[in-house]
């Protein structure tokens, strides 16, 4: 595939599937911007943008150079979504603690700085949809190509972040930056929610071991609100084919089971299990889906 196509193909991802997505899970780290009366510079988000689109250039180009090699795994992924989700939290509560100010006060040279260090670290916190644009330029074995991949989904997202950055820098300035401060903060715990659930880091289920003959299909239906059906049943100690088909493109197209990460539609094949539950997720952490060994 030509660089141009994988240019023009990200742009399209950013605009058609990755707007909603990369807003919700990183737009948290806009709230930087707005912290104090330093962040109403409307160029801030300009470079909060820039700094967004030299990391995820960086990361195609590197994907499409090395591989695999330089993809996270997902107990990383789960760390760094908890370690955004507490970022985000503390920068909303320094927001409504602080109010809003009378005269606002010109960006300084510190925040000048930290606009595009926190729009690099948008690329520490993949939505569902940049998880597939990373394998896109994984698969590239360009580095160029791959860059252009990378490139071209942050362009295509960038009108909904300018917009997400107006809104709140006119947001601060009112009563309303509590209650935006609120949403922040639910929006942070839930991003810290995801990489626990990512991590598996949220309960567990014992097992105990037994072993059969036999082999197994099971299916499973990625859509857009989760993994349908949520639960399925096999039989313990025999190897499993898990089937999963996707119906619609999103967080669920990437699914992190059995300690690796799987782009749909595909089959996973599990070696004979004990009896108990193993617990799977999309690339973010959102949804969750089980599969009971009996």
């Amino acid at each position: 595939m030509s660089t141009a196509t994988l240019l023009a193909g990200g742009v399209a991802a950013g605009l058609v599937a990755g707007t909603a997505t990369c807003t919700a899970a990183q737009g948290g780290l806009l709230m930087g911007l707005v912290d104090g009366c330093h962040g109403r510079d409307p160029a801030l988000v300009g470079w909060f943008l820039a700094g967004r689109l030299a990391s995820y250039t960086a990361a195609g180009a590197l994907l499409g150079l090395l591989g695999s090699a330089v993809s996270l795994p997902p107990p990383a992924r789960a760390a760094l979504l908890v370690v955004a989700g507490v970022t985000v939290v503390v920068f909303a509560v320094r927001l409504m603690r602080r109010g809003h100010c009378a005269v606002p006060a010109p960006a300084d040279a510190p925040s000048r700085y930290k606009a595009p260090l926190l729009g690099a670290a948008t690329i520490l916190v993949p939505c569902g949809v940049t998880l597939g644009m990373e394998m896109i330029a994984i698969s590239s074995g360009s580095p160029v190509a791959g860059a252009a991949a990378m490139a071209g989904f942050v362009v295509g997202t960038a009108p909904a972040f300018a917009l997400l950055g107006y809104v709140l820098r006119r947001v601060s300035r009112t009563r309303l930056a509590r209650l935006a401060g609120v949403v922040a903060i639910a929006a942070g715990l839930w991003t810290i929610g995801a990489g626990l659930n990512l991590g598996g880091w949220i309960g567990g289920t014992p097992s105990s071991a037994v072993t059969g003959p036999g082999a197994q299909t099971v299916t499973v239906w990625a859509t857009r609100e989760g993994y349908r059906p949520a639960v399925v049943t096999a039989r313990a100690g025999v190897p499993v084919d898990v089937v999963f088909k996707l119906v619609d493109r999103g967080c669920t197209g990437t699914v992190t089971i059995d300690g690796r990460d799987v782009a749909l539609p595909a089959t996973v094949r599990l070696a004979p299990r004990p009896r108990g539950s193993l617990r799977y997720v999309c690339g973010m952490g959102m949804y969750t889906g089980f599969i009971n060994f009996s």
